[in-house]
């Protein structure tokens, strides 16, 4: 919160800036785990009514309406929304175009099983989202196309879906153009290569952990999928690698990701109709052969005008309207200075290297797992609280940009109000096989791993030090 801001003051003092998130999270646990939905209004009305509720509670409504508009109009709320409309249209053609079906097809013809091809499907997230830097992007493109595929193959969903995610969290961890690497870099005053390389190390033990785990878990519940000795398929679906291929590059080349699937899309649809795959447009088609990019039917005022664009935008409805609605419930907590009241509390336990380390790790644990958003809670924590803790406490810069940037991406990308975890959600609702939260919070291996392989790290101090001859050198220059 930049200094000179009026806080934005609740009856019932600074705390009760967290009330929206309390009332979010008590209406998801009711409509989500016990009621068990997964539509839009499971999630829209407790995102809803975490902002009416606390209302009544400002002392100024007025200023509470201006930072709820604020926190749903500012430039980290229509980023995300953005880039997921381009990408959801992205999918939309690599789904309807039957790449899946390929994919599946080939794999099975090599001899591929279910549990082989989840962890394929982990590896080649976690390559994307590495060279990419994104982790939305990542979980786009594997619901889009290995999802569908895995479950094909007999697959379980939730394991599916979790290693998705997982890749996801784990190029988001390492990669150099991920926000989240810059983010920690710049926050402690360090070079990006640096931190990058002090990090693998963390990176490789989770990912390997979360390939074993992959292993265990699909060996075990073998025998509940079966089989799929061959799968028929169109081979030209293949050809729609290209744009695939393409998209892959223009996103490590740039960085960007409406960019990449804005290229991609335009590729993919030229793709598609030059081998059959789509048609362009169709006016009143009885039982198409195929999808199309643009389609018209109906008759008077129910005459509509949709096809494989439109679906791709109307899929990704219920993640944009939930992240503008929680990103309201951020700006109430940062405008009552909640989260400020919170890391001060917790900045007082520091009094060790390893309780800082702790201290750290729970500061962003805690602010990342609440907004659902792993960048705002390093930039919360990193200058402000970590960087002045770990000076004091004579820990590394670089550890403890990785320490915020490793923990940023357990629990963010697991827990069942997360942004990461309801836009897979919406790629699975439009799917073959749907899915709740609760059926792929177990199978995000990444996250739990990252979780262990830190904790570790601090108890035994691993790390803790890492290049500071050079920050020495640095200082002394």
């Amino acid at each position: 919160m930049e200094k000179g801001t009026k806080r934005l003051e609740f009856y019932g003092g600074v705390w009760m800036s967290f009330l929206p998130f309390i009332v979010f999270l008590a209406l998801i646990v009711l409509t989500t785990f016990h009621w068990a939905s997964i539509s839009d209004g499971a999630l829209w009305v407790p995102a809803f009514s975490a902002l009416a509720i606390p209302f009544f509670f400002a002392k100024s409504k007025r200023e509470y309406a201006d930072a709820v508009i604020e926190g749903m109009a500012s430039k980290e709320a229509i980023i995300p929304v953005v880039c997921w409309i381009f990408a959801g249209v992205f999918s939309r053609i690599l789904r309807m175009s039957g790449l899946a079906s390929g994919v599946a097809g080939v794999a099975a013809g090599l001899g591929v099983n279910s549990t082989l091809f989840a962890i394929v499907t982990f590896i080649a997230s976690a390559v994307f989202a590495t060279a990419s830097g994104t982790g939305f992007g990542t979980i786009a493109a594997g619901m889009g196309v290995l999802y569908p595929a895995g479950i094909a193959l007999g697959g379980n969903p939730g394991l599916l879906a979790g290693a998705i995610i997982s890749g996801a969290a784990f190029g988001d961890n390492l990669a150099p153009v991920s926000d989240t690497t810059i983010c920690s870099a710049t926050s402690q005053g360090v070079d990006v290569p640096g931190v990058v390389r002090s990090r693998l190390k963390y990176a490789l033990v989770a990912g390997a952990i979360t390939v074993v785990a992959i292993l265990i878990y699909g060996t075990m519940t073998a025998g509940e999928a079966g089989t799929v000795d061959s799968y028929a398929y169109d081979p030209k679906t293949l050809m729609m690698f290209i744009p695939v291929v393409i998209t892959i590059y223009i996103a490590i080349k740039t960085g960007d990701i409406i960019i990449a699937t804005t290229i991609g899309s335009l590729v993919g649809i030229v793709t598609a109709c030059a081998f059959g795959l789509f048609d362009f447009v169709q006016i009143d088609a009885v039982d198409p052969s195929v999808p199309a990019v643009i389609s018209v039917h109906g008759e008077g005022l129910d005459r509509t005008v949709d096809g494989v664009i439109y679906t791709g935008i109307a899929s990704m409805l219920q993640v944009c309207i939930l992240a503008l609605l929680l990103f309201g419930s951020i700006s109430i907590m940062r405008k009552g200075q909640g989260d400020i009241q919170l890391l001060n509390a917790l900045g007082k336990v520091a009094k060790t290297p390893f309780s800082a380390e702790i201290t750290i790790s729970l500061m962003v644990i805690v602010l990342s797992a609440l907004m659902g958003l792993n960048a705002p809670a390093i930039l919360a924590v990193g200058a402000s609280f970590a960087k002045p803790l770990a000076k004091q406490h004579g820990i590394s810069p670089y550890r403890a940009a990785n320490l915020m940037d490793a923990q940023s991406n357990t629990l963010c990308y697991c827990l069942p109000w997360t942004p990461a975890m309801i836009y897979t959600l919406g790629f699975a609702a439009d799917s073959s096989a749907p899915l709740t939260a609760v059926q792929i919070m177990p199978f995000v291996f990444y996250s739990f791993a990252m979780l262990g392989v830190m904790f570790l790290s601090m108890v035994f101090g691993i790390g803790r030090y890492d290049f500071m001859d050079r920050v020495k050198e640095e200082k002394a220059a």
